[in-house]
C-alpha cells in the first residue's frame, strides 16, 4: 500500500494526516487499481472527472474555481510523471482553501 501521507508531504510539508486520511476514505477502492490511483495531468477527460467529481461533490467548488485549482496543481506537480490521486486531491483542496471541507 502506498504511503499517501509521505507522498503528499513531498509537495505540502505540513499536510494534515486527518485530511489525507479523509481523501483516502473518499477514494476508497479506486486506490487499489494502479490506473485509477493516478491522475493524468494532460488528459482533459481525466481532469474533467476530477472537476466534476471530487472538486464539485466533495469540495463544493464551481467549475471555474475547480479548473483554476486543477491548473495550479498540474503546474505544481509538473515534474511528476505518476501523479498520485490522493496527493492531487489534497493539493487541490489546499489550493482552493477548502481543506476544512474534508473534516
Amino acid at each position: 500500500m502506498t504511503d499517501h501521507l509521505a507522498d503528499v508531504r513531498k509537495h505540502a510539508a505540513k499536510a494534515s494526516e486527518a485530511h489525507v486520511n479523509a481523501i483516502v476514505k473518499y477514494c476508497g477502492i479506486a486506490l487499489r487499481n494502479a490506473d485509477s490511483a493516478l491522475v493524468s495531468g494532460t488528459d482533459p477527460k481525466e481532469l474533467a472527472t476530477v472537476r466534476d467529481g471530487f472538486a464539485a461533490k466533495k469540495l463544493g467548488l464551481s467549475a471555474e474555481t475547480a479548473d483554476a485549482g486543477i491548473a495550479h496543481v498540474v503546474e505544481k506537480m509538473k515534474g511528476v510523471n505518476h501523479k498520485n490521486r490522493v496527493t492531487f486531491y489534497y493539493l487541490l483542496a489546499e489550493a482552493t482553501g477548502t481543506l476544512a471541507k474534508l473534516d
